[in-house]
């Protein structure tokens, strides 16, 4: 599989890391399409870091397209976070004529790298590569839920922007999105007209108040995500002032870098895009490093995976069997022997022949959810998806 023709290497001058021996950095335990190196080889990579600098679909943020390499500058030089890491940098994608072009080849690139089981770190410019994120799955026939990490809902109408690309994934047909979750929402950013579509779509959104008061209390969410997108106008002024918009409130850095942590330990994610940082309204590369630590804690976290998610080898799993005697029927749970992970099962009698939506009804929970049960109490999030799916 050659992609290289769709990459232009990186700048070596973001590239500047200390060469320390007792102390290997992130820049040389990756293999980075540099100036004057090859294209790195992809045989068994784990995690690749592709550079996207477009951002003609973020009309309102010119200049987040030179966002990757600001990145970049920051990445390389914190230490490696595991021993024996496997990571290439494939450069900087090469911009199209026209979006549409960027996009496409994106998805071209995300299907290829993905199909081969490599997880991809996108560095954008525009929110819109999202869709491109989607699209890539679409190619590859999977049914996935999305994450988006935002202080806004972009499913506004109107032709592909970084504000309505939660909308062009939704009209696609056919559909391979099985449900997309906002994470970080601020209410004054959101009409009360987008809130009742979201929830008429029965998709979720969580406001960024509800996700701070115990952040602990995301991780089942974030692990039932097979793509996220991260904006950064999810995080506040104070920790990233590299926004065209920015606000006073929103996720604290170290906050990003939990949610970055729980994303990178999902055995399901594959994909994570970080998207809108604007180099131009910086401080002391002060945006570029809270994004590098949050990808470095990412990082941390895929050679943390346990594999353990109830569809593998069942020795791993306790099965848990609630009877709920006011509804008459019974809750499985499962939880894993390797991580104490929770997770329950909603049958669903419309594609019980398709194991394509087996893996996405095997519902992330928490311990919570069990007690929940336990106490005859059916759980908000077992009846949200038995209603989409049975009824």
């Amino acid at each position: 599989m050659d992609i290289s023709a769709y990459f232009e290497p990186v700048d070596s001058k973001y590239l500047q890391f200390p060469i320390i021996p007792q102390m290997p950095s992130l820049g040389q335990s990756t293999r980075i399409y540099a100036q004057g190196q090859p294209f790195p080889d992809i045989e068994n990579a784990r995690v690749a870091i592709i550079g996207v600098c477009d951002d003609r679909l973020s009309p309102d943020n010119i200049g987040c397209a030179h966002a990757a390499d600001a990145i970049r500058y920051m990445l390389y030089p914190l230490t490696t976070p595991v021993d024996g890491l496997n990571m290439v940098d494939l450069g900087n994608l090469v911009s199209g004529n026209t979006p549409e072009d960027t996009q496409y080849a994106l998805s071209e690139v995300l299907y290829k790298l993905i199909e081969r089981g490599v997880v991809v770190v996108i560095l954008g410019g525009s929110q819109a590569l999202t869709f491109a994120q989607y699209k890539a799955y679409e190619i590859l026939g999977r049914i996935i839920t999305l994450l988006s990490v935002d202080s806004s809902i972009d499913i506004y109408d109107g032709p592909l922007s970084s504000h309505t690309y939660i909308n062009q994934i939704v009209q696609q047909k056919p559909n391979y999105l099985f449900d997309h979750i906002t994470l970080g929402y601020q209410s004054y950013f959101c009409h009360h007209r987008l809130l009742n579509l979201i929830d008429d779509l029965q998709f979720d959104a969580y406001r960024v108040g509800e996700i701070q008061q115990n952040i602990a209390k995301a991780e089942p969410t974030v692990r039932r995500a097979d793509a996220i997108s991260v904006d950064i106008s999810s995080v506040r002024q104070s920790d990233a002032p590299a926004q065209s918009h920015p606000s006073p409130h929103g996720f604290f850095s170290h906050e990003l870098c939990q949610l970055a942590r729980y994303a990178g330990m999902s055995d399901k994610l594959t994909s994570i895009g970080f998207y809108e940082i604007n180099p131009d309204f910086d401080s002391n590369h002060q945006t570029a490093q809270a994004v590098a630590h949050a990808l470095w804690y990412f990082i941390e976290g895929v050679y943390n995976r346990r594999d353990d998610a109830p569809y593998g080898d069942p020795k791993f799993y306790q099965r848990y069997c609630v009877t709920l005697s006011d509804e008459g029927f019974d809750v499985m749970f499962y939880k894993s022997r390797k991580t104490d992970r929770w997770w329950m099962e909603v049958p669903d009698h419309r594609h019980q022949k398709d194991p394509r939506y087996l893996r996405q009804l095997l519902i992330p929970c928490s311990y919570e959810d069990y007690l929940e049960a336990l106490q005859n109490r059916l759980p908000e999030l077992w009846w949200k998806f038995y209603k989409r799916y049975n009824m």
